[in-house]
């Protein structure tokens, strides 16, 4: 799961203590401190009327320092086996490296800031936009193995950008106000079935992150249209948080 496309705030919530504090942009939108677990409910529904339910628990590690020059980065785990280092500073928040199970150590991001793989990017404001790879989380063919569109598509570049302040979220662990909603918007060209041919298949993502909280909703819509794909929605919900 993309940990990767993420950050928002400074704006209407609490811009006069952000910046009295010095905190980099998007920082309590976002927490990268040790201590906070957040543990998500995940639901994938599917355009053949399939359904499943998963559960998704990140934590916060603290500072680590990276091989190969990567220097120090906050540590954030996923217990499905999923390791990111973030950094913040004036320009938002961004990713570092990424490392998986089967990685023996963290594989570092592009260093340049044209290249930062952006959670948020400031400044906090709508309009405020950035780009970044995703891939197809749900899509797959019906007749090909292995059926995912991921693995022949790995990298798919997603324009994200700060959709709107000020947002309520309803979530199973509670009500969250003052929230910043950021939008991603991407084209994935697929062979949809003989009738069709080629199609541009619409990748998209709505995130709300809140003040205090970080990251309390995701939607990923990724429809096929199509007899050859299947695609579906998929929905994460904030369950519990510390």
């Amino acid at each position: 799961m993309r940990l990767t496309g993420l950050i928002g705030l400074l704006g209407l919530l609490s811009l006069c203590g952000l910046v009295a504090c010095s905190k980099p942009p998007g920082s309590d939108l976002f927490p990268l401190d040790a201590g906070h677990r957040w543990v998500y409910r995940v639901v994938n529904e599917y355009d053949n009327n399939s359904r499943d339910v998963d559960t998704l628990d990140i934590s916060t590690l603290g500072n680590d320092d990276l091989p190969n020059g990567g220097g120090s980065a906050a540590h954030r785990r996923s217990a499905s086996g999923v390791d990111y280092w973030l950094r913040s500073d004036a320009t938002g928040i961004w990713r570092v490296a990424s490392k998986s199970d089967l990685e023996e150590e963290p594989v570092l991001d592009p260093s340049a800031e044209a290249q930062r793989r952006y959670v948020l990017k400031a400044p906090i404001a709508p309009g405020t936009s950035w780009q970044a790879h995703t891939t197809a989380y749900l899509l797959r063919r019906n007749n090909e193995f292995p059926p995912e569109i991921r693995h022949s598509h790995p990298k798919v570049p997603m324009l994200y950008s700060i959709d709107a302040l000020d947002q309520k979220v309803d979530t199973p662990a509670g009500s969250f106000g003052g929230c910043v909603r950021v939008k991603g918007t991407a084209t994935l060209k697929l062979f949809a079935d003989p009738v069709v041919g080629w199609h541009d298949m619409p990748l998209t993502t709505l995130e709300w992150y809140c003040p205090g909280v970080g990251l309390v909703r995701l939607e990923r819509r990724e429809p096929a249209n199509s007899t050859f794909l299947v695609g579906g929605t998929l929905t994460m919900e904030l369950s519990s948080w510390q």
